[in-house]
Protein backbone atom coordinates (compact mmCIF):
# COMPACT_ATOMS: atom_id res chain seq x y z
CA UNK A 1 0.00 0.00 0.00
CA UNK A 2 1.17 3.31 -0.95
CA UNK A 3 2.36 5.45 1.86
CA UNK A 4 -0.63 8.43 1.26
CA UNK A 5 -3.16 5.77 1.00
CA UNK A 6 -2.16 4.97 4.29
CA UNK A 7 -1.95 8.66 5.61
CA UNK A 8 -5.51 8.77 4.05
CA UNK A 9 -6.61 6.20 6.28
CA UNK A 10 -4.99 6.64 9.74
CA UNK A 11 -5.95 8.92 11.66
CA UNK A 12 -3.06 10.15 14.05
CA UNK A 13 -3.68 10.08 17.70
CA UNK A 14 -5.48 13.29 19.53
CA UNK A 15 -2.74 13.82 21.03
CA UNK A 16 -0.24 13.96 18.50
CA UNK A 17 -2.41 16.05 16.27
CA UNK A 18 -2.24 18.63 19.21
CA UNK A 19 1.83 18.50 19.63
CA UNK A 20 2.48 19.23 15.91
CA UNK A 21 -0.35 21.10 14.57
CA UNK A 22 1.26 24.70 14.74
CA UNK A 23 4.60 23.93 15.12
CA UNK A 24 7.11 26.65 14.44
CA UNK A 25 9.60 26.32 11.52
CA UNK A 26 12.33 25.72 14.05
CA UNK A 27 10.53 23.10 16.14
CA UNK A 28 11.85 19.80 15.32
CA UNK A 29 8.88 16.88 15.94
CA UNK A 30 10.05 13.55 16.51
CA UNK A 31 8.73 10.15 17.09
CA UNK A 32 9.77 6.67 18.30
CA UNK A 33 7.43 3.57 18.77
CA UNK A 34 8.23 3.67 22.24
CA UNK A 35 9.19 6.79 25.06
CA UNK A 36 11.01 7.39 27.80
CA UNK A 37 11.53 5.48 30.97
CA UNK A 38 11.71 8.13 33.36
CA UNK A 39 13.50 11.96 33.60
CA UNK A 40 15.79 11.26 36.68
CA UNK A 41 18.99 10.29 34.83
CA UNK A 42 20.57 7.62 37.41
CA UNK A 43 17.15 5.91 37.82
CA UNK A 44 17.21 3.77 34.33
CA UNK A 45 20.08 3.05 31.97
CA UNK A 46 18.13 2.22 28.70
CA UNK A 47 19.23 3.84 24.99
CA UNK A 48 16.04 6.12 24.21
CA UNK A 49 15.50 7.10 28.26
CA UNK A 50 18.84 8.41 27.91
CA UNK A 51 19.19 9.57 24.50
CA UNK A 52 16.38 11.98 25.93
CA UNK A 53 17.60 12.84 29.03
CA UNK A 54 21.24 14.00 27.54
CA UNK A 55 19.31 16.70 25.95
CA UNK A 56 18.56 18.33 29.34
CA UNK A 57 21.86 16.52 31.39
CA UNK A 58 25.41 16.79 30.70
CA UNK A 59 28.58 14.72 31.69
CA UNK A 60 31.89 15.46 32.74
CA UNK A 61 32.76 14.32 29.20
CA UNK A 62 30.60 13.91 25.92
CA UNK A 63 30.90 12.29 22.58
CA UNK A 64 31.74 14.07 19.18
CA UNK A 65 30.37 12.26 15.57
CA UNK A 66 32.17 9.92 16.02
CA UNK A 67 31.63 8.76 19.41
CA UNK A 68 34.86 9.73 20.32
CA UNK A 69 35.43 11.06 23.94
CA UNK A 70 35.56 14.75 24.07
CA UNK A 71 35.12 17.53 27.00
CA UNK A 72 31.98 18.54 28.06
CA UNK A 73 31.56 20.25 31.97
CA UNK A 74 35.02 19.05 32.14
CA UNK A 75 37.61 21.52 30.49
CA UNK A 76 40.48 19.12 30.78
CA UNK A 77 41.85 16.37 32.64
CA UNK A 78 44.90 14.64 33.08
CA UNK A 79 46.09 11.60 35.14
CA UNK A 80 48.95 12.59 37.48
CA UNK A 81 49.52 9.37 38.94
CA UNK A 82 48.29 5.89 37.66
CA UNK A 83 45.43 5.60 40.34
CA UNK A 84 44.52 9.61 40.17
CA UNK A 85 42.29 11.55 37.61
CA UNK A 86 42.05 15.26 37.86
CA UNK A 87 39.38 17.49 36.11
CA UNK A 88 39.00 21.13 35.69
CA UNK A 89 35.69 22.30 35.45
CA UNK A 90 33.98 24.19 32.78
CA UNK A 91 33.31 27.82 34.48
CA UNK A 92 30.75 30.05 34.83
CA UNK A 93 27.93 27.19 33.63
CA UNK A 94 25.13 27.25 35.35
CA UNK A 95 21.85 24.77 35.41
CA UNK A 96 18.76 25.53 33.99
CA UNK A 97 17.37 27.22 37.38
CA UNK A 98 19.82 29.48 37.22
CA UNK A 99 22.23 27.81 39.88
CA UNK A 100 25.83 27.59 39.60
CA UNK A 101 27.53 24.12 38.83
CA UNK A 102 30.46 23.89 40.83
CA UNK A 103 32.29 20.54 42.26
CA UNK A 104 29.95 20.46 44.63
CA UNK A 105 27.45 18.69 42.15
CA UNK A 106 29.42 16.69 40.69
CA UNK A 107 30.39 14.50 44.03
CA UNK A 108 26.53 14.50 44.99
CA UNK A 109 26.09 13.16 41.70
CA UNK A 110 28.66 10.28 42.33
CA UNK A 111 26.98 9.53 45.61
CA UNK A 112 23.38 9.73 44.37
CA UNK A 113 24.19 7.30 41.06
CA UNK A 114 25.85 4.74 43.61
CA UNK A 115 22.49 4.26 45.47
CA UNK A 116 21.15 0.88 45.00
CA UNK A 117 18.33 2.22 43.06
CA UNK A 118 20.56 3.53 40.34
CA UNK A 119 20.84 1.57 37.51
CA UNK A 120 24.53 2.90 36.42
CA UNK A 121 25.86 2.07 40.02
CA UNK A 122 28.40 -0.49 38.41
CA UNK A 123 29.82 2.21 36.23
CA UNK A 124 29.93 4.54 39.24
CA UNK A 125 31.60 2.13 41.35
CA UNK A 126 34.65 2.28 39.04
CA UNK A 127 35.57 5.50 39.19
CA UNK A 128 36.94 5.70 42.55
CA UNK A 129 36.49 8.07 45.24
CA UNK A 130 35.69 11.73 44.14
CA UNK A 131 37.66 14.85 45.78
CA UNK A 132 36.64 18.60 45.76
CA UNK A 133 40.11 20.33 45.15
CA UNK A 134 38.44 23.70 44.77
CA UNK A 135 35.18 24.54 42.88
CA UNK A 136 36.15 23.67 39.61
CA UNK A 137 38.74 20.88 40.27
CA UNK A 138 38.12 17.55 41.07
CA UNK A 139 40.05 14.21 41.88
CA UNK A 140 38.77 10.71 41.31
CA UNK A 141 40.86 8.65 43.29
CA UNK A 142 41.28 5.06 42.66
CA UNK A 143 42.07 2.04 44.79
CA UNK A 144 42.53 -0.14 41.21
CA UNK A 145 44.00 0.47 37.54
CA UNK A 146 41.10 0.94 35.83
CA UNK A 147 41.82 0.68 32.05
CA UNK A 148 38.50 2.30 30.96
CA UNK A 149 37.99 5.12 33.33
CA UNK A 150 36.96 7.98 30.55
CA UNK A 151 33.99 5.62 29.13
CA UNK A 152 33.14 5.04 32.87
CA UNK A 153 33.14 8.55 33.56
CA UNK A 154 30.74 9.08 30.44
CA UNK A 155 27.35 7.20 31.97
CA UNK A 156 27.37 9.92 34.61
CA UNK A 157 25.23 12.81 34.12
CA UNK A 158 25.66 15.39 36.18
CA UNK A 159 23.09 16.40 38.43
CA UNK A 160 22.21 19.83 40.90
CA UNK A 161 22.35 18.87 44.20
CA UNK A 162 20.47 21.88 45.87
CA UNK A 163 17.73 21.47 43.24
CA UNK A 164 17.73 17.42 44.50
CA UNK A 165 18.00 19.00 47.72
CA UNK A 166 15.03 21.29 47.33
CA UNK A 167 12.62 18.54 45.90
CA UNK A 168 13.60 15.75 47.71
CA UNK A 169 15.41 13.54 45.07
CA UNK A 170 18.44 12.66 46.77
CA UNK A 171 18.44 9.26 45.73
CA UNK A 172 17.26 7.56 41.83
CA UNK A 173 13.87 6.55 42.29
CA UNK A 174 12.70 2.69 42.10
CA UNK A 175 11.81 2.61 38.72
CA UNK A 176 10.77 -1.80 39.26
CA UNK A 177 8.47 -0.59 42.04
CA UNK A 178 7.04 1.92 40.02
CA UNK A 179 8.01 4.46 42.51
CA UNK A 180 7.29 8.52 41.59
CA UNK A 181 9.21 11.46 42.60
CA UNK A 182 9.93 14.75 41.34
CA UNK A 183 12.73 13.72 39.18
CA UNK A 184 10.01 11.72 37.47
CA UNK A 185 8.75 14.01 35.49
CA UNK A 186 10.55 17.04 35.57
CA UNK A 187 14.32 18.37 34.87
CA UNK A 188 17.18 20.80 35.97
CA UNK A 189 20.44 20.07 33.95
CA UNK A 190 22.82 22.40 32.24
CA UNK A 191 22.18 20.83 28.30
CA UNK A 192 21.57 22.64 25.65
CA UNK A 193 17.64 21.91 26.10
CA UNK A 194 15.17 22.87 29.05
CA UNK A 195 12.52 20.55 29.74
CA UNK A 196 9.22 22.20 29.11
CA UNK A 197 6.93 19.57 30.00
CA UNK A 198 6.16 15.68 30.13
CA UNK A 199 3.57 13.54 29.92
CA UNK A 200 4.53 10.29 29.86
CA UNK A 201 3.27 8.22 27.03
CA UNK A 202 1.46 11.49 25.15
CA UNK A 203 4.44 13.83 24.61
CA UNK A 204 7.66 15.57 26.05
CA UNK A 205 8.80 19.26 24.99
CA UNK A 206 11.71 20.76 25.41
CA UNK A 207 13.19 24.24 24.54
CA UNK A 208 16.77 25.68 23.64
CA UNK A 209 18.88 26.89 26.30
CA UNK A 210 20.49 29.93 25.04
CA UNK A 211 22.71 30.04 27.82
CA UNK A 212 24.59 26.77 26.59
CA UNK A 213 27.56 27.12 26.82
CA UNK A 214 28.44 24.46 23.52
CA UNK A 215 26.50 26.62 20.97
CA UNK A 216 28.53 28.51 17.83
CA UNK A 217 31.74 26.28 19.29
CA UNK A 218 30.78 22.17 19.71
CA UNK A 219 27.48 22.44 17.83
CA UNK A 220 25.99 24.25 14.99
CA UNK A 221 22.45 23.23 15.02
CA UNK A 222 19.04 25.91 14.51
CA UNK A 223 16.33 23.97 16.45
CA UNK A 224 14.58 26.47 19.32
CA UNK A 225 11.99 23.45 20.53
CA UNK A 226 12.06 20.08 20.70
CA UNK A 227 8.71 17.57 20.52
CA UNK A 228 8.79 14.38 21.39
CA UNK A 229 5.74 12.05 20.79
CA UNK A 230 5.51 7.96 21.25
CA UNK A 231 3.48 6.31 18.65
CA UNK A 232 3.33 3.04 18.81
CA UNK A 233 1.97 1.77 15.91
CA UNK A 234 4.42 1.49 12.48
CA UNK A 235 1.89 2.66 9.62
CA UNK A 236 0.88 5.68 12.02
CA UNK A 237 4.13 7.08 12.59
CA UNK A 238 5.23 7.06 8.80
CA UNK A 239 2.05 8.12 7.54
CA UNK A 240 2.87 11.24 9.75
CA UNK A 241 6.16 11.61 8.50
CA UNK A 242 5.24 11.60 4.93
CA UNK A 243 1.89 13.88 5.79
CA UNK A 244 4.51 16.53 7.68
CA UNK A 245 3.16 15.81 10.67
CA UNK A 246 6.27 14.96 12.16
CA UNK A 247 9.65 15.44 10.92
CA UNK A 248 11.46 12.66 11.90
CA UNK A 249 11.01 9.33 12.84
CA UNK A 250 13.81 7.47 14.84
CA UNK A 251 12.74 3.84 14.12
CA UNK A 252 10.97 2.87 10.71
CA UNK A 253 10.02 -1.01 10.74
CA UNK A 254 12.58 -2.52 8.00
CA UNK A 255 10.12 -3.57 5.82
CA UNK A 256 9.02 -0.12 5.03
CA UNK A 257 12.69 1.02 4.80
CA UNK A 258 12.38 0.73 0.85
CA UNK A 259 9.75 2.02 0.18
CA UNK A 260 10.41 5.10 2.15
CA UNK A 261 13.73 5.75 -0.10
CA UNK A 262 11.21 6.43 -2.96
CA UNK A 263 8.82 8.66 -1.23
CA UNK A 264 9.62 12.39 -2.95
CA UNK A 265 10.26 14.39 0.14
CA UNK A 266 11.63 11.88 2.63
CA UNK A 267 15.14 10.87 3.04
CA UNK A 268 16.43 7.54 5.11
CA UNK A 269 19.74 7.70 6.71
CA UNK A 270 20.83 4.15 8.20
CA UNK A 271 24.23 2.83 10.16
CA UNK A 272 25.04 0.12 12.31
CA UNK A 273 23.99 0.45 16.01
CA UNK A 274 26.40 -1.06 18.90
CA UNK A 275 23.86 -3.41 20.43
CA UNK A 276 23.30 -6.83 20.56
CA UNK A 277 20.17 -8.78 21.06
CA UNK A 278 19.77 -12.01 22.28
CA UNK A 279 17.80 -13.89 24.24
CA UNK A 280 18.71 -15.44 28.17
CA UNK A 281 17.82 -17.85 30.19
CA UNK A 282 17.40 -18.20 34.06
CA UNK A 283 20.11 -20.44 35.07
CA UNK A 284 19.62 -20.03 38.92
CA UNK A 285 16.66 -21.25 40.14
CA UNK A 286 16.16 -25.03 40.44
CA UNK A 287 12.36 -24.78 39.37
CA UNK A 288 11.35 -22.01 36.63
CA UNK A 289 8.94 -19.40 37.64
CA UNK A 290 7.49 -19.69 34.32
CA UNK A 291 7.30 -23.17 33.36
CA UNK A 292 5.56 -26.37 33.05
CA UNK A 293 9.21 -28.95 32.72
CA UNK A 294 8.62 -32.98 33.36
CA UNK A 295 10.35 -33.44 36.40
CA UNK A 296 9.58 -30.31 37.95
CA UNK A 297 13.52 -29.39 36.74
CA UNK A 298 15.14 -26.13 35.49
CA UNK A 299 16.34 -27.31 31.45
CA UNK A 300 18.20 -24.38 31.35
CA UNK A 301 20.80 -25.62 33.92
CA UNK A 302 21.71 -28.45 31.37
CA UNK A 303 24.01 -26.88 28.65
CA UNK A 304 22.56 -29.77 25.87
CA UNK A 305 18.90 -27.44 26.11
CA UNK A 306 20.91 -24.14 25.92
CA UNK A 307 22.70 -25.33 23.02
CA UNK A 308 20.05 -27.22 21.44
CA UNK A 309 18.04 -24.03 21.71
CA UNK A 310 20.79 -21.97 19.75
CA UNK A 311 21.07 -24.05 17.08
CA UNK A 312 17.45 -24.31 16.22
CA UNK A 313 17.19 -20.56 15.72
CA UNK A 314 17.59 -19.72 11.89
CA UNK A 315 19.45 -16.31 12.61
CA UNK A 316 19.81 -15.73 8.31
CA UNK A 317 15.92 -16.22 8.07
CA UNK A 318 15.32 -13.48 11.10
CA UNK A 319 17.80 -11.27 9.21
CA UNK A 320 16.63 -11.54 5.73
CA UNK A 321 12.33 -12.35 6.12
CA UNK A 322 12.17 -10.13 9.30
CA UNK A 323 14.69 -7.91 9.31
CA UNK A 324 14.56 -7.12 5.82
CA UNK A 325 18.73 -7.59 6.16
CA UNK A 326 18.65 -4.63 8.76
CA UNK A 327 20.64 -6.99 10.95
CA UNK A 328 24.20 -8.52 11.29
CA UNK A 329 24.14 -12.01 13.10
CA UNK A 330 27.01 -12.92 15.44
CA UNK A 331 27.93 -15.15 17.92
CA UNK A 332 29.50 -12.54 19.79
CA UNK A 333 27.71 -11.13 23.43
CA UNK A 334 29.75 -7.99 22.48
CA UNK A 335 27.19 -4.87 20.71
CA UNK A 336 30.45 -4.02 18.57
CA UNK A 337 32.88 -6.38 17.19
CA UNK A 338 35.54 -3.81 17.98
CA UNK A 339 35.04 -5.29 21.84
CA UNK A 340 35.80 -8.46 20.64
CA UNK A 341 38.89 -7.81 19.13
CA UNK A 342 37.57 -9.07 15.74
CA UNK A 343 38.33 -12.37 16.41
CA UNK A 344 36.29 -14.59 13.75
CA UNK A 345 36.27 -17.38 16.06
CA UNK A 346 34.13 -15.77 18.52
CA UNK A 347 32.13 -13.71 15.72
CA UNK A 348 31.12 -16.74 14.44
CA UNK A 349 27.64 -18.18 15.35
CA UNK A 350 27.86 -22.34 15.99
CA UNK A 351 25.57 -23.63 12.96
CA UNK A 352 21.97 -23.69 12.44
CA UNK A 353 21.47 -27.59 12.99
CA UNK A 354 18.04 -28.53 13.28
CA UNK A 355 18.47 -32.68 13.50
CA UNK A 356 21.56 -31.85 16.36
CA UNK A 357 19.82 -29.70 18.10
CA UNK A 358 16.94 -32.78 18.72
CA UNK A 359 19.64 -35.19 19.33
CA UNK A 360 20.69 -32.69 22.38
CA UNK A 361 17.32 -32.41 23.41
CA UNK A 362 16.76 -36.40 23.55
CA UNK A 363 20.14 -36.67 25.20
CA UNK A 364 19.14 -34.16 28.31
CA UNK A 365 16.48 -35.95 28.33
CA UNK A 366 13.60 -33.52 27.00
CA UNK A 367 12.55 -35.47 23.77
CA UNK A 368 9.38 -34.70 24.35
CA UNK A 369 9.84 -30.92 25.03
CA UNK A 370 8.24 -28.63 27.70
CA UNK A 371 6.30 -25.38 28.33
CA UNK A 372 7.93 -22.18 28.82
CA UNK A 373 7.09 -18.17 28.95
CA UNK A 374 9.60 -15.86 26.85
CA UNK A 375 8.83 -12.23 28.24
CA UNK A 376 9.86 -9.66 25.24
CA UNK A 377 8.68 -6.13 24.49
CA UNK A 378 6.98 -4.52 22.20
CA UNK A 379 8.61 -1.35 21.46
CA UNK A 380 11.99 -1.36 22.63
CA UNK A 381 14.26 -3.13 19.98
CA UNK A 382 13.47 -3.47 16.09
CA UNK A 383 10.90 -6.07 15.38
CA UNK A 384 11.02 -7.38 19.04
CA UNK A 385 8.10 -8.95 19.32
CA UNK A 386 8.39 -10.55 15.88
CA UNK A 387 11.66 -11.97 16.79
CA UNK A 388 10.29 -13.80 19.45
CA UNK A 389 6.94 -14.87 17.66
CA UNK A 390 9.62 -16.27 15.37
CA UNK A 391 12.11 -18.14 17.09
CA UNK A 392 8.86 -19.57 19.63
CA UNK A 393 8.00 -21.33 15.77
CA UNK A 394 11.29 -22.30 15.52
CA UNK A 395 11.41 -24.08 19.08
CA UNK A 396 8.26 -25.62 18.49
CA UNK A 397 10.54 -28.10 16.58
CA UNK A 398 11.84 -29.35 19.65
CA UNK A 399 8.64 -29.74 20.58
CA UNK A 400 9.45 -26.71 23.27
CA UNK A 401 6.19 -25.16 23.76
CA UNK A 402 6.62 -21.27 24.10
CA UNK A 403 4.73 -19.12 25.04
CA UNK A 404 5.54 -15.51 24.15
CA UNK A 405 4.23 -12.59 26.87
CA UNK A 406 4.87 -9.17 24.64
CA UNK A 407 4.75 -5.53 26.28
CA UNK A 408 5.07 -2.34 26.69
CA UNK A 409 9.25 -1.40 27.72
CA UNK A 410 7.52 0.41 30.68
CA UNK A 411 6.03 -2.55 31.86
CA UNK A 412 8.82 -4.74 30.90
CA UNK A 413 12.10 -3.70 32.23
CA UNK A 414 11.06 -3.70 35.87
CA UNK A 415 9.51 -7.00 35.27
CA UNK A 416 13.17 -8.43 34.44
CA UNK A 417 14.89 -6.16 36.60
CA UNK A 418 12.72 -7.71 39.53
CA UNK A 419 14.24 -11.75 37.56
CA UNK A 420 10.62 -12.60 37.20
CA UNK A 421 11.11 -13.78 34.35
CA UNK A 422 12.36 -17.51 32.97
CA UNK A 423 13.17 -17.02 29.29
CA UNK A 424 13.75 -12.94 28.06
CA UNK A 425 14.95 -10.75 25.20
CA UNK A 426 17.22 -8.26 26.05
CA UNK A 427 19.81 -5.92 24.22
CA UNK A 428 22.92 -4.54 25.07
CA UNK A 429 24.82 -1.41 23.56
CA UNK A 430 25.47 1.92 23.40
CA UNK A 431 28.16 4.76 22.89
CA UNK A 432 31.09 2.44 24.92
CA UNK A 433 32.43 -0.45 22.24
CA UNK A 434 35.13 -1.86 24.99
CA UNK A 435 34.11 -5.00 26.06
CA UNK A 436 34.11 -4.12 29.98
CA UNK A 437 31.13 -2.62 30.08
CA UNK A 438 29.76 -5.68 28.68
CA UNK A 439 31.43 -8.08 30.89
CA UNK A 440 31.20 -6.42 34.18
CA UNK A 441 27.47 -5.25 34.63
CA UNK A 442 25.86 -7.75 32.25
CA UNK A 443 27.54 -11.46 31.99
CA UNK A 444 29.63 -11.62 35.57
CA UNK A 445 28.39 -13.01 38.68
CA UNK A 446 26.00 -10.84 40.39
CA UNK A 447 27.38 -9.16 43.51
CA UNK A 448 28.34 -6.25 45.41
CA UNK A 449 28.54 -2.32 43.55
CA UNK A 450 27.11 -3.52 40.24
CA UNK A 451 28.68 -6.25 39.13
CA UNK A 452 26.75 -8.46 37.89
CA UNK A 453 23.72 -5.91 38.14
CA UNK A 454 22.17 -6.92 34.51
CA UNK A 455 22.93 -10.28 35.11
CA UNK A 456 18.99 -11.04 34.82
CA UNK A 457 19.53 -14.99 34.56
CA UNK A 458 21.54 -15.26 37.06
CA UNK A 459 24.54 -17.43 35.45
CA UNK A 460 27.18 -18.14 37.69
CA UNK A 461 30.34 -19.27 35.55
CA UNK A 462 33.40 -18.46 38.64
CA UNK A 463 36.34 -19.31 35.26
CA UNK A 464 34.74 -16.46 33.51
CA UNK A 465 34.43 -14.28 36.22
CA UNK A 466 37.67 -14.99 37.14
CA UNK A 467 38.98 -14.05 34.04
CA UNK A 468 36.83 -10.84 33.65
CA UNK A 469 37.94 -9.58 37.17
CA UNK A 470 40.94 -9.71 35.68
CA UNK A 471 40.89 -8.19 32.29
CA UNK A 472 38.83 -4.97 34.23
CA UNK A 473 42.31 -4.02 36.35
CA UNK A 474 44.77 -5.34 33.58
CA UNK A 475 46.75 -2.21 32.86
CA UNK A 476 49.07 -3.32 29.60
CA UNK A 477 46.65 -3.96 26.39
CA UNK A 478 47.77 -7.52 24.98
CA UNK A 479 47.60 -9.08 28.40
CA UNK A 480 43.81 -7.65 28.84
CA UNK A 481 42.86 -8.45 25.04
CA UNK A 482 43.87 -12.10 26.23
CA UNK A 483 42.00 -11.98 28.92
CA UNK A 484 39.20 -10.52 27.40
CA UNK A 485 38.98 -12.76 24.61
CA UNK A 486 39.03 -16.06 27.47
CA UNK A 487 36.82 -14.72 28.97
CA UNK A 488 34.52 -14.50 25.88
CA UNK A 489 34.98 -17.79 25.06
CA UNK A 490 34.07 -19.12 27.66
CA UNK A 491 31.34 -17.67 27.52
CA UNK A 492 30.51 -18.71 24.64
CA UNK A 493 31.32 -22.50 25.07
CA UNK A 494 29.05 -22.60 27.62
CA UNK A 495 26.03 -21.32 25.48
CA UNK A 496 24.74 -19.04 28.68
CA UNK A 497 23.26 -16.56 26.62
CA UNK A 498 21.47 -16.98 22.97
CA UNK A 499 22.95 -14.52 20.74
CA UNK A 500 20.83 -13.23 17.85
CA UNK A 501 21.93 -10.32 15.80
CA UNK A 502 23.63 -6.35 15.91
CA UNK A 503 20.48 -4.43 14.64
CA UNK A 504 21.14 -1.82 11.95
CA UNK A 505 19.34 1.40 12.79
CA UNK A 506 17.35 3.36 9.87
CA UNK A 507 16.50 7.05 11.05
CA UNK A 508 13.96 8.42 8.37
CA UNK A 509 13.20 12.07 8.12
CA UNK A 510 11.72 15.10 6.14
CA UNK A 511 14.39 16.06 3.53
CA UNK A 512 14.95 19.96 5.26
CA UNK A 513 16.19 17.79 7.88
CA UNK A 514 19.79 17.39 8.87
CA UNK A 515 20.83 15.14 11.66
CA UNK A 516 23.74 13.02 12.92
CA UNK A 517 23.43 9.06 12.83
CA UNK A 518 25.78 7.79 15.65
CA UNK A 519 26.74 4.17 16.32
CA UNK A 520 24.62 4.55 19.92
CA UNK A 521 21.28 5.49 18.19
CA UNK A 522 21.00 8.83 20.13
CA UNK A 523 19.55 11.89 18.77
CA UNK A 524 21.64 14.66 19.42
CA UNK A 525 19.31 17.65 18.69
CA UNK A 526 21.97 20.26 19.24
CA UNK A 527 23.36 19.13 15.76
CA UNK A 528 19.99 18.97 13.87
CA UNK A 529 19.37 21.81 11.52
CA UNK A 530 16.10 22.47 10.02
CA UNK A 531 15.72 24.04 6.95
CA UNK A 532 12.43 26.37 5.75
CA UNK A 533 9.66 23.37 5.39
CA UNK A 534 8.34 23.38 1.81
Amino acid sequence: MKFRVIARRLLLPLALLAAVAAAPAQTLRWANQGDSLTMDPHAQNEALTNSINQQTYERLVGRDRHLAIVPALALSWSQPQPLVWRFKLRPHVKFHDGTPFTADDVLFSVQRAREPTSLISTYVAALGEPVKLDALTVEFRLKTVNPVFLEHLDTLFIMSRAWCEQHRTLKPLDFKNREETHASTHANGTGPFMLVSRAPGIKTVHRRNPAWWGWGTVAEGNVQEVVFTPVANDATRLAALVSGELDLVHDPAPRDVARLRGVSGIKVVEGPENRIVFLAMDQGRDKLLHARVPGERNPFKDLRVRRALYQAIDTEALRSKLMNGLSAPTGSMTPSAIASFHDPVLEARTPFDLAAARRLMAEAGYGEGFEVTLDCPNNRYINDEEICLAVAAMWAQLKVRVKVNAMPRALYFPKVEKMDVSLFMYGWGGAITDAETTLTPLMRNRGDKGVGLYNFSNVRNERFDALAAQSSVEAEPKKREQLIKAALLEWKEQFHTLPLHRQVIPWAMRSPVDAVHRADNYLAVEWVTLRARP
